[in-house]
């Protein structure tokens, strides 16, 4: 296999994923080759003297063929993805973290220190390590229904070394009642919505993980009922998709959490409803 230049190489994939309809060829061709370099993007675009060669060579075509015919996510072909400040493992066993969640950790980083802290649907356990990474004075849980999801989340733990307590359970089934607040980013996708989502997503991604009925709140009104019946906690924080704000700020009202609010993501998109009692 002979080598080429990497600007030659990222051209040649660039053209390959932008046919494909991907939305950010440029960017997926420099993480990809950086990947399968093991360089940063920064060295792809200053070292004029860097080769692909050898090994490099069809593994970077296999990855932009996973990337353009597949459609799979940069994400996973790399087995990675930054949140917060956090690098966290990813693969399909759970979804990809996604920017609007940090949200969910800003509001979190207000609560009272020393409170016990639960993210349910904890999948990679990004919600539950960037906030016990950056308010180590929290107790942290992470709770999932699927073993598969939580064993990555436990395996990202312990590589980052941040402490986090992880659950096993359906919503709040069998979770004892000592938690403060309650976090969580549910599958909130209606199965309307199926046909509309980009193909890495409808692929790739776990179906349970992104959609909850015909309305997308089957999820959320489950977990409200269950707070609902839950003394101790005083905060619950959930993300939730375009639109879904005053419903899903109605249903903790009925839950009992008279003081709601929603907060706006960067696209000003109410994401992450909040109520407090």
């Amino acid at each position: 296999m002979r080598g080429t230049s990497a600007r030659d190489a990222l051209d040649g994939a660039i053209t390959a994923i932008a046919a494909a309809g991907c939305e950010t060829p440029r960017l997926d061709a420099e993480l990809l080759l950086a990947d399968v370099l093991g360089v940063s993007r920064e060295r792809l675009i200053v070292d004029r003297d860097l080769v692909v060669e050898g090994l490099a060579v069809r593994a970077f075509q296999n990855a932009v063929r996973r990337r353009s015919v597949e459609r799979e996510p940069v994400a996973y072909i790399v087995g990675h993805r930054g949140f917060r400040r956090l690098d966290l493992a990813v693969d399909p066993r759970v979804l990809i973290p996604r920017p609007e969640t940090e949200l969910l950790v800003e509001v979190a980083l207000s609560l009272p220190r020393g409170v016990h802290v639960l993210d349910v649907g904890t999948g990679s356990g990004a919600v539950a390590l960037a906030l016990k990474d950056e308010r180590p004075d929290l107790l942290l849980a992470g709770s999932d229904i699927s073993e598969d999801a939580l064993a990555l989340a436990r395996a990202n733990g312990e590589r980052l070394g941040v402490e986090v307590e992880w659950l096993r359970a359906d919503l709040l089934s069998g979770v004892p009642d000592e938690f403060d607040a309650i976090l969580s980013n549910p599958p909130y996708v209606a199965e309307s919505a199926r046909s509309s989502l980009a193909p890495e997503i409808l692929r790739h991604e776990p179906p349970q993980a992104l959609f909850s009925g015909p309305d997308g709140l089957v999820a959320i009104r489950a977990l409200l009922a269950q707070v609902a019946t839950r003394g101790r906690a005083a905060t619950v924080a959930l993300e939730v998709g375009a639109g879904q704000a005053p419903a899903v700020g109605e249903l903790m009202r009925v839950a009992g959490f008279p003081a709601v609010r929603a907060e706006r993501d960067l696209a000003g998109i109410e994401r992450v409803v909040v109520g407090e009692r």
